[in-house]
């Protein structure tokens, strides 16, 4: 979970809404400089919790252990309340009813540093206030209060599991979040068999969205985005009336558009050209491995291998995290993932990780003080295209539709 994803990043509705390219600080300083501790080169004003909680649990993956640093960044960015915002440049002034707190990046914050551990006063707050915005369905919206849709739902749903939580016993009024994901699951019966919509359109109707069904998958089997893979399934579209049967409906919808367009997904993005989507479509090989049906997800990541080279390097970290996820979930080596070291890569977009015998206090000499703002220069704001980075950037195109 997508996850899923111009040369400018994306401003927060577009992030939230149908991933559309927009501007954010057309012409920034050539001096201006990010945390050390952080992974990428990019404005993280968007995506910098998110991208972060990829790279360190994509590492954590592997058995790389991350800089101390990193994960100090990490949990320094959540506000008092439990939740985490996109970005906060300065962790030490509080947050206030202006600090923008979302579901999706305190939701990878959890899953990141309950991998990581030693962190459970920080993911116990999370948790703590992402069961306090839980919607009347059962579900949640990217900002609190906001309409429940699949991807947010699913990514709160992965990080209740790594937390601990038994996800259907989280309800308001009665009801869990498998109560919102069934009703946003469409019947069995045309060519949309099974897929998740995003969110209800103004009409009420729901119409097919393939990132959200990958998050829909993993949201209904009660995984996050590090999967192993599932006993193999030869289940045929039903009616949703579980869970599992929403995951193997999902599962088939995803299948046949993967196979439709030669073993991976294209963008269907309003007034951009039609492309590969590569994000999506490692999203889709996480959520296909998590339910049984191999053969299709590894038709695709061996696709990936092949093709996804130059996406992930314009795209950065959390590019390179979804590519893990996926070679992970098919016992790919991501070590060399169609010739390319996948962990040497994601390693080279921030702080060196942890070696043996170094301390942890020499480690976590970055954010504090003069050093806050680190060696992280900004060059230049990376090729995205609105395709690709998964959960955060392309499954909430179904938002800004009428």
């Amino acid at each position: 979970m997508n996850v899923r994803r111009s040369a400018a990043v994306l401003a927060a509705v577009a992030v939230i809404g149908a991933a559309t390219p927009a501007a954010a600080d057309p012409s920034p300083s050539p001096s201006q400089a990010f945390p050390s501790a952080l992974y990428g080169g990019t404005d993280p004003k968007y995506d910098g919790v998110w991208r972060q909680s990829l790279a360190l649990l994509a590492q954590d993956t592997v058995g790389v252990k991350p800089a101390a640093k990193s994960v100090q960044w990490l949990a320094r960015q959540q506000c008092e309340n439990g939740s985490f915002a996109s970005y906060r440049p300065d962790p030490t002034a509080a947050c206030d009813a202006k600090t923008m707190v979302d579901t999706n990046a305190t939701s990878a914050a959890v899953q990141a540093l309950t991998a990581l551990g030693g962190r459970d006063d920080v993911t116990g707050k999370a948790v703590a206030w992402l069961k306090s915005v839980q919607n009347e369905d059962g579900g949640w919206g990217y900002s609190p209060g906001g309409a429940s849709d699949t991807n947010s739902t699913s990514v709160v749903i992965g990080a209740l599991a790594a937390a601990g939580e038994k996800p259907d016993r989280v309800e308001k009024d009665g009801k869990s979040p498998y109560h919102a994901l069934l009703k946003l699951a469409l019947p069995c019966g045309g060519d949309d068999d099974g897929a998740f919509a995003f969110q209800p359109d103004k009409k009420g109707d729901l119409a097919p969205n393939a990132d959200a069904t990958a998050a829909g998958v993993l949201g209904s089997l009660g995984k996050g985005m590090v999967v192993e893979p599932g006993k193999t399934s030869d289940a045929t579209c039903g009616k949703a009336g579980t869970p599992e049967q929403a995951a193997a409906n999902g599962a088939g919808y995803l299948t046949a558009a993967l196979a439709k367009d030669g073993n991976h997904l294209m963008s269907a993005l309003a007034g951009a050209e039609t492309q590969p989507d590569y994000g999506n479509t490692a999203d889709a090989v996480v959520a296909l491995a998590a339910q049984g049906d191999t053969a299709q997800a590894e038709k695709s990541v061996r696709w990936l291998e092949k093709n996804s080279a130059s996406w992930a390097a314009q795209s950065g970290p959390a590019a390179y995290a979804q590519l893990i996820f996926a070679a992970h979930a098919t016992g790919t080596n991501p070590r060399d993932f169609g010739g390319a070291d996948l962990v040497k890569q994601l390693g080279a977009t921030g702080p060196a990780p942890q070696a043996a015998g170094k301390t942890k206090a020499a480690d976590e000499k970055d954010d504090s003080g003069s050093d806050f703002f680190g060696v992280w220069w900004y060059v230049g704001v990376c090729l995205v295209a609105g395709i690709g980075i998964g959960f955060l950037f392309t499954g909430r195109k179904k938002k800004q539709q009428p």
